[in-house]
């Protein structure tokens, strides 16, 4: 009887690793700008106007309810993405926001992006972190383009066009 307990136990486990759904990722990108923190910031916190510095972006409108602000992001590519402000903080220049909705393949996402004073005299890093999950939650089998891996390079995309436009922007190139 023991015999089969273990048959059945090692039978099931395979199956165990399948079962727990899909596994948080992460997303962390850094550049220095040749640029006082301050001005960065001012282009960064400034929810409204993403579409000043990520190239991507071909228009944000603001949106009030309540006491929270949404923006909806319009692409250039087509499509649009719907973010909450989560927190803007001038002293530690850092802004948080999530993604209600939209095109990228996503879900539970939450971001925050860092403004620092950088490595030399006059400088600044800054510093996008996000936090997801893909968009399909289930098990396999995933639909292509509702992985893990299409989820990554969606955000590691958004996050290198939009820092190294960040940049040329801030130090006015």
């Amino acid at each position: 009887m023991k015999k089969i307990f273990a048959l059945l136990a090692l039978a099931v486990l395979p199956l165990t690793a399948f079962a727990h759904g899909p596994s948080p990722q992460k997303v962390d990108k850094s550049v220095v700008i040749k640029a006082e923190p301050a001005k960065v910031w001012a282009l960064v916190k400034d929810f409204g106007n993403m579409h000043k510095w990520h190239p991507a972006v071909a228009s944000t409108k603001l949106e009030k309810k309540g006491e929270d602000t949404y923006r909806l992001l319009t692409l250039k590519s087509g499509g649009t993405i719907y973010e909450k402000l989560r927190g803007a903080d001038d002293d530690a220049m850092k802004l948080r926001y999530e993604i209600v909705e939209g095109v990228l393949p996503v879900a539970d996402y939450n971001s925050f992006i860092t403004v620092k004073p950088g490595p030399g005299a006059g400088e600044t890093t800054v510093n996008w972190v996000g936090r997801f999950y893909r968009v399909y939650k289930l098990n396999p089998p995933i639909p292509a383009g509702q992985d893990d891996e299409s989820a990554l390079n969606a955000v590691n995309g958004v996050y290198d066009a939009g820092l190294e436009n960040l940049k040329k922007v801030a130090e006015g190139k």
